[in-house]
């Protein structure tokens, strides 16, 4: 029984990070009377690293979580200083939305939608320990004594968790940007029989921009298109440019003289970086044969001449920064105002993990964002909204909420988290979803918006907006049948040089050939003039690669036909049939479906046919 409880509340977030924020978001809007708590209210929704959001697949996950009703897109809109379309020249299944944003305006504009949430509180304190009784969330304790009560607790502490950073020899317990770790919780974890692990990150100097030679670097615009990652918002504008820069022989040379200084060399670093962004002293070590690495030059604020510098973190000691950062072209002046450094925290392994982010050995406890071994904003918001979604359903004892790997990129996150053994930061990647030509940035709302309507987190007015969407892409489609002549069919055809016709064509057909887009058509016999470019974009996608689209769809209705039947708890040893290593593996992490058994490294097809049969020998299927 748990005693001196100083308030009841039906769930309680630990963590406002971008995992944390959507999650107690999606409660209280779900109806949920939820406490928020935080080591420091300045770092709600804190951009840490890159003052960014999206990128390549994270553009897509940025898009899913606004899609279902998250917060993270319409965010990012309010405070954006350029927007691009990454990877506009190649096909669409890569295409990914990026944006510049200011760090100061988007944890301000968080902070205050937070703030004036009905259903949410916000605490500044440290939880200490999670408090269970029979296997179950029933409240958490501060590090001041206080208990709070609830039925379900969201645990999103990012790289918080017993957090240090490195700078050379240098070393302090201490969170990102000077804000002050979680030290207690790490234990409670542990009592409750959750295995932690040790995980790395860094981060490269912040220099003065009027420091500055930016006469030798390429400007980097954004683009001139309407952009913009929420489906409910307005088109932004770009406001402040990037630049493109390399590095030098010079600035290499000395860092080689001097890698014996640097941590991960020396031994000081035992937390797992992610293999997908490594400090340049790793790059010029790994890739001795390259003359140059790129980096960018990356504005933080309106507010601030801070300029970040991606592509260079870094944990050399102080004085070594001062000197590499130097060797870089336009650097010869620059001042450094935030030294690069490296991060260690404790993380969980999420295989931990039901599909629904809830610990398998504690209900009610659920976990989101870089606690799971992953590495991103975006990565933490797609989970922080999937954890407080199935936090509700929990304590309304509704069905877990789960997307599938060809739903969304969330659905690819959550399945490779909770069924692969995650030796690294986890960073999403297109090339992770093997129906990414499905899995679009252009159609992130098509895919979603249902759902987050079903679910109660798509207000009727943002679904009204989208239905009207779904009407006009029907429109354009409906016109599209029509036929033209090939006299009609002449002058675009020379225009774009496309062989001529003797037959008449749907437009549809016309916009199959390779020079010939739904603008030309648009253009050419003046149709569409109320439908906005984004609709005609999706259409136009969907025509191009309509056969490539229907391939996947045959694959993946071939695939759902095993992949979605569940499995029951199972003794996998029992199974004579399973390959050794597919018993071991399949004991371990216990996976929910056919299709998680799947994806399980060291299950191979004829396991799967094995299981099947045993399936339906057992009247199981």
């Amino acid at each position: 029984m748990i005693k001196n409880v100083v308030e009841e509340f039906d769930a309680i977030v630990i963590g406002s990070g971008h995992a944390g924020s959507e999650a107690c978001l999606a409660l209280s809007r779900l109806g949920k009377k939820t406490l928020l708590t935080t080591l420091n209210l300045d770092s709600i929704a804190f951009l840490a690293c890159n003052p960014s959001i999206g990128g390549t697949a994270k553009g897509q996950l940025a898009g899913e979580v606004d899609a279902l009703g998250g917060e993270m897109g319409v965010n990012a809109d309010k405070s954006v200083l350029q927007i691009r379309m990454l990877n506009s020249g190649k096909g669409p299944a890569v295409q990914s939305l990026r944006a510049q944003v200011d760090k100061v305006v988007y944890h301000n504009e968080m902070k205050h939608t937070l703030e004036r949430q009905k259903n949410l509180d916000i605490l500044q304190c440290e939880v200490a320990e999670i408090l269970t009784e029979n296997n179950k969330v029933v409240g958490v304790k501060t590090s001041m004594g206080e208990v709070f009560k609830c039925k379900a607790v969201v645990v999103a502490t990012g790289v918080y968790l017993n957090s240090k950073i490195i700078i050379g020899d240098f070393t302090k317990k201490t969170g990102p940007n000077g804000y002050e770790p979680s030290t207690y919780l790490t234990k409670s974890l542990m009592d409750l029989g959750i295995e932690i692990r040790r995980f790395k990150t860094g981060t490269p100097a912040r220099v003065d921009g009027k420091t500055i030679d930016y006469s030798q670097f390429e400007i980097q615009p954004g683009d001139s298109l309407n952009l913009s990652f929420s489906a409910s918002g307005k088109k932004v504008k770009n406001i402040m440019p990037c630049y493109l820069g390399y590095t030098s022989q010079e600035m290499h040379n000395y860092i080689r003289k001097n890698i014996n200084k640097a941590p991960l060399y020396s031994g000081k670093i035992v937390g797992v970086g992610p293999r997908y962004c490594p400090s340049i002293e790793d790059k010029i070590m790994r890739f001795a044969d390259k003359e140059r690495h790129q980096l960018f030059l990356e504005p933080e604020s309106k507010l601030t001449d801070e300029v970040y510098v991606q592509g260079i973190s870094s944990s050399m000691p102080a004085n070594i920064q001062r000197k590499m950062y130097s060797l870089i072209p336009g650097f010869e002046k620059v001042k450094i105002m935030r030294f690069a450094y490296a991060i260690e925290y404790d993380c969980i392994n999420a295989l931990e993990l039901k599909n629904n982010l809830e610990s398998k050995k504690n209900g009610g406890l659920f976990f989101a964002g870089q606690i799971n071994g992953t590495s991103g904003y975006e990565e933490a918001a797609a989970q922080g909204i999937m954890a407080g979604i199935n936090a509700e359903r929990y304590i309304d004892k509704k069905p877990p909420f789960v997307l599938s790997r060809n739903e969304a990129y969330i659905g690819v996150l959550i399945d490779d988290l909770t069924t692969k053994d995650i030796t690294e930061p986890y960073r999403m990647m297109t090339s992770r979803a093997e129906y990414r030509l499905i899995l679009r940035q252009d159609n992130c709302d098509i895919r979603l918006t249902e759902l987050g309507h079903k679910i109660g987190l798509v207000s009727n007015k943002r679904y009204k907006t989208f239905k009207q969407k779904l009407s006009q892409i029907n429109e354009v489609f409906k016109t599209l049948n029509e036929s033209k002549k090939p006299s009609e069919l002449k002058p675009l055809f020379l225009l774009k040089g496309e062989s001529l016709t003797n037959n008449s064509l749907t437009l549809k057909e016309v916009i199959k050939r390779n020079n010939i887009t739904i603008f030309d058509v648009k253009k050419e016999f003046n149709l569409f003039l109320n439908i906005p470019d984004s609709v005609l974009d999706y259409v136009n996608t969907e025509i191009k690669y309509e056969g490539y689209i229907k391939k996947e769809n045959e694959q993946i209705e071939k695939n759902n036909k095993t992949n979605n039947i569940p499995l029951p708890e199972i003794d996998y040893s029992t199974i004579s049939g399973l390959r050794i290593e597919a018993r071991q593996k399949l004991n371990k992490f216990k996976p929910a479906t056919i299709g998680q058994a799947k994806q399980i490294d060291g299950v191979s097809p004829s396991d799967i046919s094995v299981l099947l049969v045993y399936l339906k020998l057992k009247n199981l299927l």
